[in-house]
Parts: structure tokens; C-alpha cells; sequence
């Protein structure tokens, strides 16, 4: 199974995401976790260049090309061999973040970020997208007082931005309502946590009832 996590800034789907993994590998599932841009050496190198907060310049066709490019070699070095081998893959960001920060937040359109995504990843889908929903200026101050976390180029754009960012996720889960679950993310980081177990669950068990 092929996972996805998404939301905006600040959410909160790393630590949700690790209480997850932990008890999911207690119960015996074989786990991959990883994340976008980045999850392999090449396309951890894309990465550096597209959060890079000196790289202001950027023009927004430039920065789609190029997560789709991270989003090509990270499928075929690590995503697609790890699901080959009958594991479950879970992955902070994919796809949609393209669709919500580059087609909705830059102006590109969803539609036509979409379709430089469906030809890098070959039509390749989560099987389940958990959507980590929350007020961006909640995001952004977590962000703030997190002196731990990685502060990228995107995390520095105004809240306009980030409010489209929240906007455009929440128009994709309405568009894929098969796909997506919505996960409330202002709620404390243990019952955040839990859900996200819950969820994962879920699907798994429906999965592997068909």
C-alpha cells in the first residue's frame, strides 16, 4: 500500500506519522517511510535547490519541473521497488502538494500541474491520502517557536499563500473523496497521532478483505 501525508505548514505529519510507524512495525508490517522532495540521494539534491532560501528567483514553472523531477527518481529508486516487495510505503508529501502549492497557491493550475506529474510518475496514486488540516497561522506559529525544524523557502511565503495552500488541499479531498481522509490537526499531538493509526488501520483491513 502506497500512503501519502499531506497539509499545510506546521500540521504536524511528522510526529503523527512516527507514533503511526511505530506501532504499525509492532504489529508486524513492513514499513518504508520517506518523504518529498527528497527520499533518495539525486532527488534529495533537487530538494536542496527548491527550498533553498536563497533560490528567491525562482519562477513558479521552474519549481513544479523540478518537484516533479525529485517526485520521478524518487519513485523509481525507492517507492516503486519497496512496494514491488510487498511493503507499505509512507510518504510526507507527494502529488497533491504539487496540485495545492504550485497549481493553486502560485496560479499555475491543478490541471496543469497535474499533467506534469501524471507523465513523471507514470499515473502513479496513493492508495490513501491523510490530509492534516489546520489554520496556517497556527501552522506558521508552530513553525516559529519549533527551533528544531527546518525553516525552507516555503515556510517564508506570506499568508495569503498558505491560505490557498489550505484551500486547494481541502478542494482535493472533495475532488477525491475515495482517496483522502481529512484529519483534524489542531488537536493535541497524541490524539493526532492515534487517528492517524486509526485510519491507517482502517484501510489496511479493507485492503486485505477484498
Amino acid at each position: 500500500m502506497f500512503i501519502t501525508l499531506e497539509g499545510p505548514e506546521g500540521s504536524g505529519k511528522t510526529s503523527a506519522v512516527k507514533y503511526a510507524v511505530e506501532q504499525l512495525e509492532k504489529m508486524g508490517y513492513q514499513i518504508v517511510q520517506t518523504r518529498e522532495p527528497g527520499g533518495t540521494p539525486i532527488a534529495e539534491q533537487i530538494r536542496n535547490v527548491i527550498l533553498d532560501k536563497n533560490n528567491k528567483a525562482m519562477d513558479p514553472r521552474t519549481e513544479a519541473l523540478l518537484y516533479a523531477a525529485s517526485r520521478r527518481q524518487h519513485l523509481v529508486e525507492k517507492v516503486w521497488p519497496s512496494l514491488k516487495e510487498g511493503k507499505i510505503v509512507i510518504c510526507d508529501r507527494f502529488l497533491d502538494s504539487s496540485l495545492a502549492y504550485q497549481g493553486g497557491a502560485r496560479g499555475l493550475g491543478i490541471d496543469e500541474v497535474l499533467q506534469i506529474n501524471l507523465f513523471a510518475t507514470e499515473n502513479t496514486w496513493p492508495d490513501l491520502t491523510l490530509l492534516f488540516d489546520l489554520d496556517p497561522e497556527i501552522g506558521l506559529a508552530r513553525i516559529e517557536a519549533n527551533s528544531m525544524r527546518e525553516v525552507n523557502r516555503l515556510d517564508l511565503e506570506n499568508i495569503k499563500f498558505h491560505r490557498l495552500v489550505r484551500n486547494t488541499f481541502l478542494d482535493l479531498a472533495n475532488r477525491y473523496p475515495n482517496r483522502f481522509v481529512i484529519i483534524d490537526a489542531s488537536k493535541s499531538r497524541k490524539e493526532v497521532g492515534e487517528e492517524t493509526l486509526k485510519v491507517i488501520l482502517d484501510r489496511l483491513c479493507k485492503s486485505n478483505s477484498i
